[in-house]
């Protein structure tokens, strides 16, 4: 069985997103960012969540099993569906992305998603995890739609927050431990919380995937 992963975004508006416009910046993703240049949607997002985010991009980069041809890892986005991880964004994008919420009542959001889920869904023998949050429908309800008893998620994000969580994925991948799937149809959610990690530091190593 082929496995492709599933982000769930960034928040592309708020103080972060903010410093990839301020013209004062001096770093590489802002500068490049401002003139023009297209950049890897995971390294921007990567930048605007931190830990999270740059938890669930090695990860996914890790453990995908794609079908021949296919992409590994998708992130889910406001208005555009699901777009590649790697895929060449722009500033003005990153903008359109803040002017949506993530919301499965705004058809803005809804609409993409489900076309982009169904069409990648018509690839046989693979599931789909989702790397987000599980305890809401916000995701969960417009993934089912389109990849049905195929939505998986990591058994192990049950009660824990986006840091843990992220925190959880970077141990995994320096362990190189893949954690354990279930299907989100008729699954449990919502649980109590686990202990706490042990503390780790990604600073200096190939798991920092900060930008510049």
């Amino acid at each position: 069985m082929h496995r492709i992963f599933l982000l769930s975004p960034a928040r592309a508006g708020g103080k972060r997103a903010a410093l990839l416009t301020n013209p004062r910046a001096s770093f590489a993703l802002a500068q490049a960012l401002q003139r023009g240049d297209a950049r890897p949607l995971g390294e921007i997002f990567g930048f605007l969540s931190g830990l999270y985010f740059r938890g669930k991009r090695a990860y996914a980069e890790t453990f995908a099993d794609p079908p021949a041809g296919e992409t590994g890892a998708w992130v889910i986005t406001p208005n555009r569906g699901l777009v590649p991880l790697d895929a060449p964004t722009t500033l003005e994008e990153l903008r359109q992305f803040g002017a949506v919420p993530i919301d499965e009542a705004d058809e803005r959001y809804r609409g993409p998603l489900l076309k982009t889920g169904r069409r990648l869904a018509r690839q046989e023998e693979c599931e789909f995890v989702l790397l987000g949050s599980i305890g809401t429908g916000k995701y969960v309800n417009v993934l089912l739609e389109c990849f049905g008893g195929r939505l998986r998620f990591p058994r192990e994000f049950v009660g824990r927050g986006d840091m843990s969580r992220g925190g959880l994925l970077l141990r995994c991948v320096r362990d190189r431990r893949e954690l354990e799937y279930r299907p989100v149809e008729g699954a449990v959610l919502r649980g109590k919380r686990p202990p706490r990690l042990e503390p780790a530091s990604w600073k200096g190593t190939r798991l920092d995937l900060r930008a510049d």
